[in-house]
């Protein structure tokens, strides 16, 4: 196994444990430079980036090199410039011209794009025919149709990936166009970074001179002040005014974002939405099939495939994670795993879940309609306050079958008739309020992916 191999690995465990805006944050960039005497040395693109894996991520490295190379024993961060590092074998001898700079494959600098993440690679199935039917459109009428582009759905689906090809795909067939792709994290850093430097107007010039702006995760500026959302609102318009594409992806829809303004939100919801569910499982195995023909060697077998795509059914990104880690194993053992051994590793890998509680619910539903959690124990008929109890009294008997008596007296002690009527209430109002079905699929996204960590 080459460095470069072994890094694609560890990048690949750390993709599940980590957000993708951390992820895109502090791995960019960074490779295995050296290996000798058990010591692992990871090269970074900078002090900065080497403290912060240093303090924050180096057990974790640590545990999963070890997984693949057990001769490991530490590991080392150094700083180290793109033409330093020559790449070396973990255990194989290779020529050099066979070899490849893993950074060169894992991101474009001028566009910020994996070249990994195209087209010919995404798995499309009836879960993601839609948005995949829309990135196509997109390409080919840049700034005209679809402009924005906003992508949503839960995290591990695809949305990053599918971003990503877009970009990849006309940067290929238009290479006279301007692309950036950019976390909206990063992009606020960046902007609190220039505000604090004097250099808002380099920042400004730089955003809005891309043909193709491709922002990941919008989701995150609700958590941020006003400067950002400011500085977004006015770079869509400087693109969307001169017919330069615009791409959105977000964990929910535009109109489930709190705490954004109205106007950015009309902006997110002026062209196309579309949404990625989760995959069935003849695409689940579809995607297996896909990455284990890309393995050299200790492929699984057709059984083995089958038994990961049945049981890991939450996200891609989980599922890819599960494939990895059996060829791993299968390499330290020089051998592909029998079924009873891959099952054993799945239930170890499986996280404890959760019991979610009444008190889950009731917080997250607070929370989601930024309302104070006594309020909806209160005897008041306020309708900000009566939609947001409704639907967590519905939940409660929906979900998790509590019966409309403890339901009432969870809620301050109410009648059991208010927990029918509410319950009731809900479940006609589903029948026809769209923007009502929408923000219930995000609550019970948001709880469930809370059960699982």
């Amino acid at each position: 196994m080459t460095n470069e191999e072994l890094w694609r690995e560890i990048l690949g465990e750390l993709e599940l444990t980590v957000s993708k805006a951390n992820f895109a944050t502090w791995f960019q960039n960074t490779f295995v430079a050296d290996q000798s005497e058990g010591k692992i040395t990871v090269g970074t693109p900078s002090a900065f980036v080497k403290e912060w894996l240093e303090d924050k991520y180096q057990k974790n490295i640590l545990k999963f090199l070890r997984l693949r190379s057990p001769e490991v024993r530490s590991i080392e961060f150094k700083v180290v410039s793109k033409e330093a590092p020559q790449e070396k074998k973990v255990s194989e001898t290779k020529n050099a011209e066979e070899q490849m700079d893993f950074r060169e494959i894992y991101i474009d600098r001028e566009t910020n794009l994996n070249p990994r993440y195209t087209f010919d690679n995404f798995i499309v199935g009836t879960f993601n025919e839609l948005v995949h039917a829309s990135a196509l459109s997109v390409i080919n009428n840049l700034g005209v149709l679809y402009n924005p582009l906003f992508i949503y759905g839960g995290v591990g689906l695809g949305k990053t990936h599918l971003m990503q090809a877009i970009g990849n795909k006309i940067k290929t067939d238009r290479p006279e166009k301007k692309i950036f792709y950019i976390s909206a994290e990063r992009f606020a850093n960046e902007l609190v970074s220039a505000i604090r430097n004097n250099e808002t107007g380099i920042f400004k010039d730089k955003y809005r001179s891309y043909d193709v702006m491709i922002l990941d995760d919008i989701q995150f500026i609700s958590s941020r002040g006003s400067s950002t959302q400011e500085e977004i609102f006015h770079t869509f318009n400087t693109l969307y005014q001169a017919n330069k594409q615009i791409i959105f992806s977000s964990d929910r829809p535009p109109k489930s974002i709190s705490n954004i303004e109205d106007r950015l939100r009309s902006r997110f919801e002026g062209g196309m939405i579309a949404d990625i569910a989760e995959p069935d499982y003849e695409t689940r195995l579809a995607i297996l099939q896909s990455k284990a023909a890309e393995k050299q060697e200790y492929r699984p077998s057709s059984e083995v495939l089958e038994h990961i795509a049945a049981s890991v059914q939450s996200n891609i990104r989980e599922l890819e994670g599960s494939l990895n880690s059996i060829i791993a194993r299968s390499k330290i053992k020089k051998r592909p795993l029998s079924l009873p051994e891959v099952k054993e590793i799945l239930i170890k890998n499986e996280k404890p879940r959760k019991t979610l509680s009444s008190q889950h619910i009731i917080r997250k539903i607070a929370q989601f309609y930024e309302v104070p959690e006594k309020n909806l124990f209160e005897k008041t008929r306020r309708k900000e306050v009566v939609k947001p109890r409704q639907i967590a009294m519905y939940l409660m008997r929906e979900d998790f079958n509590g019966s409309f008596p403890y339901i009432g007296k969870k809620f301050g002690g109410r009648d059991h008739t208010t927990a029918i009527h509410a319950y009731t209430k809900i479940l006609n109002d589903l029948k026809k309020d769209d923007r009502l079905k929408e923000e219930l699929k995000t609550i019970r996204a948001q709880l469930y992916e809370e059960e699982k960590q």
